[in-house]
């Protein structure tokens, strides 16, 4: 099967979760944190309540980010429109709501800022969630000029998204060392390229990926010098939490 073209018509770097660890992750108030710093591309986590609607949320659970406890799949959007998301980070955010990915498409939309959304299904959703995130993805920017990249650690869930949306970009992410069969799980899910986990690249790798036509971001990349070799090496792009040392302006790439 042939694979989507392997253009990169992203930014170079990407805030973590909106805003990194300086508002509270996965919120309107981080993505317009993150905006004000200069980011034009926001990474974010997605998944689905229980009763299907696509929500941004990293963990299983809400216990983390939020100010009670249970699994998101266990609870409707109305429900988790009760729960204070901002004051387990500070008192400033207090009251922060919950955002589903039709706000921050619209928030987006509106700001020319582009989206990496991480697929995050909760266990045992994973096919569910990448269909479901692929199709609503699909309806949000079918006018954009640059469509969302959908990334996942879930190949069930990628799978189930390129059945429902092949025209949407794809890239696998990895948590631990690359795998030997790297070229050939993306070439089976149709990626145009891979999220690597900061830990385990090297400039050889790089090398290797860029060489087969496949584009490579870099996760989670806090420190500068850092971000300046992998982006030197080939990388297309790092994602980082330093939205304030890494803000795009401020930030000497060479």
């Amino acid at each position: 099967m042939t694979k989507l073209p392997s253009s990169w018509p992203y930014p170079r770097l990407i805030a973590h979760r909106g805003a990194g660890r300086q508002a509270p992750e996965n919120t309107l108030a981080a993505f317009r944190l993150g905006a004000s710093r200069g980011f034009l591309m926001m990474e974010y986590d997605v998944k689905l309540s229980k009763d299907g609607i696509a929500i941004l949320l990293h963990d299983d659970t809400v216990d983390r980010t939020s100010d009670t406890t249970g699994l998101a799949s266990d609870k409707t959007l109305a429900e988790l429109a009760c729960i204070d998301f901002g004051a387990w980070h500070s008192s400033a955010y207090a009251g922060e709501a919950i955002p589903t990915l039709y706000n921050i498409a619209a928030f987006t939309l509106a700001n020319g800022i582009r989206s990496n959304i991480e697929i995050k299904p909760v266990t045992g959703l994973e096919a569910e969630t990448g269909k479901q995130v692929a199709r609503i993805a699909q309806q949000l920017w079918a006018h954009a000029d640059v469509p969302p990249l959908l990334s996942s650690f879930s190949e069930e869930a990628l799978e189930a998204a390129l059945q429902e949306a092949p025209m949407l970009p794809r890239a696998l992410l990895i948590e631990d060392e690359v795998p030997a069969n790297w070229q050939q799980r993306l070439e089976q899910l149709q990626c145009i390229g891979i999220n690597l986990n900061n830990r385990h690249v090297t400039r050889e790798l790089i090398s290797a990926m860029r060489a087969a036509d496949y584009n490579v971001a870099v996760w989670t990349v806090n420190d500068a010098a850092r971000a300046r070799d992998l982006l030197n090496w080939g990388c297309n792009a790092v994602i980082t939490d330093e939205i304030n040392i890494m803000a795009p302006g401020s930030f000497d790439i060479a």
